[in-house]
C-alpha cells in the first residue's frame, strides 16, 4: 500500500514537472514572437525606424533593435540557432571571417547579408568653436597611439595640443570622444582615416617590417586620456560634444544630420562630410551599412521573411525611401537591383 501511494506520488510529481516544462516553451515561444535586431549603434537609428513601421503597417508585433555595436551584435548573432538567439545583426562593416567561422561552430550557415546603404564618418565638434579642417595626416596624429619624433623613431604620442601637431590648428587640448573597440564605426575610422597614412610613414615602415602587423600597430589609438571612449551610443557623443565646446567627436552622418543646430563637422582633406561627397566617393571616410540575417531562422520566428521585404522595399531604402530623412546614403539602382535579386531567391 505504501509503496503504491509512493509510486503515485512520483507519477504526479513527474507530470507535473513536464507541464511545468512545457509551459515554460510555450511561453518562451510566445514571447519570441518578436524579431529581435542586435548590433551596430550607427545602424540602429534606421533599423529602429524600419521595425516601428514594420509593426504599424503589419500584423505582426514590432521588432525589438538593440545598439550593442558591430563586434557585440556579431557575437551575440552567432552563439546560436533558436528563440534565445538574435534573428538579425546590424553592422557598420562587413562581418569578417573569424565571425563567419563562430557562427558555422554554432550551427549557423545560411548567413544572408543585406547591404542597406552608405554613411560618411565625421569628426565634429560644437558650433560654438571653431570649425577644423584636417588632413588625414593631422588626423593620425592626433589618434594614433605610437607616432615618429623628429628623429624619425616611434615614440609614445606626445601632442598635447592641435597646434603641436601643426601651428594653424587651434592652440587647444586634444580631446576626442569616440567608439569603444567592439564598433564597426571604430573600425571603419581607423580604417580609412589613419590606416592610409601610417602605411606610408618610413617609421612604422623599419619598425614593423611585416605588412600584417604594421597593420594592427596602425590601427592602435592612444590611451593616454586625449581619445575618450564613450560607449556605443552616437548620442551619448554628441551630447558630450554640447558640454565640452574644446572636444570632437567620430560618430556616423546621420547624427550630424539629426543635430546640424549644435554641431558641425570638420572637413577631412579639405572636403565636407555631405550626401553628395559621400555618394560620389569625394568624401573618403565613408563606409558601407549592413544587416545581416539568419536564414535558420526563417520558418521559425514569425514575420521574418515580411521584415527582409521591408528593409528591402525601395519604399524604405530606395532613393526616395523613408530612409532618407534619417541620413541614410542610399545605395545605386543598379546595386539595389542586384541585392533584391539576390535575397528574393533566398526568401
Amino acid at each position: 500500500m505504501f509503496f503504491l501511494l509512493r509510486v503515485k506520488i512520483l507519477t504526479l510529481i513527474i507530470i507535473l514537472s513536464l507541464q511545468q516544462q512545457s509551459a515554460a516553451l510555450s511561453f518562451a515561444q510566445r514571447d519570441r514572437g518578436h524579431i529581435q535586431i542586435v548590433g551596430s549603434s550607427t545602424v540602429y537609428p534606421f533599423a529602429a525606424v524600419i521595425a516601428e513601421t514594420f509593426g504599424r503597417n503589419s500584423d505582426y508585433r514590432t521588432p525589438i533593435v538593440e545598439a550593442t555595436g558591430t563586434g557585440g551584435g556579431f557575437k551575440l548573432f552567432c552563439s546560436g540557432i533558436g528563440f534565445s538567439y538574435p534573428d538579425f545583426s546590424n553592422a557598420s562593416r562587413a562581418i569578417k571571417p573569424s565571425e563567419i567561422d563562430r557562427c558555422a561552430k554554432n550551427g549557423i550557415t545560411k548567413i544572408h547579408e543585406v547591404k542597406v546603404g552608405y554613411d560618411g564618418i565625421v569628426l565634429a565638434n560644437s558650433i560654438k568653436s571653431q570649425k577644423f579642417s584636417l588632413s588625414k595626416n593631422e588626423v593620425f596624429l592626433a589618434l594614433a597611439d605610437k607616432v615618429p619624433n623628429k628623429d624619425n623613431e616611434l615614440v609614445d604620442n606626445f601632442y598635447n595640443k592641435w597646434s603641436d601637431i601643426n601651428p594653424s590648428l587651434p592652440e587647444i587640448e586634444i580631446a576626442i570622444y569616440g567608439p569603444p573597440s567592439t564598433s564597426g564605426t571604430r573600425d571603419a575610422f581607423v580604417e580609412l582615416a589613419m590606416e592610409e597614412v601610417c602605411k606610408k610613414i618610413p617609421a612604422f615602415k623599419k619598425a614593423y617590417p611585416n605588412s600584417k602587423k604594421r597593420k594592427k600597430i596602425c590601427h592602435l589609438i592612444r590611451s593616454d586620456g586625449k581619445f575618450i571612449e564613450a560607449g556605443e551610443n552616437d548620442n551619448l557623443i554628441v551630447q558630450k560634444l554640447k558640454s565640452n565646446p574644446d572636444a570632437l567627436g567620430i560618430f556616423g552622418f546621420s547624427f550630424l544630420e539629426e543635430n546640424r543646430s549644435s554641431i558641425q563637422a570638420a572637413s577631412i582633406n579639405n572636403i565636407e562630410p555631405s550626401f553628395n561627397s559621400i555618394v560620389s566617393g569625394s568624401y573618403k571616410v565613408s563606409r558601407s551599412l549592413y544587416m545581416y540575417f539568419k536564414g535558420e531562422h526563417l520558418d521559425i520566428v514569425p514575420g521574418m521573411s515580411d521584415f527582409v521585404k521591408e528593409i528591402i522595399s525601395s519604399n524604405t531604402i530606395g532613393v526616395d525611401g523613408y530612409l532618407l530623412q534619417k541620413g541614410l546614403i542610399p545605395l545605386s539602382d543598379l546595386e539595389s537591383k542586384k541585392m533584391r535579386d539576390r535575397i528574393a531567391k533566398i526568401l
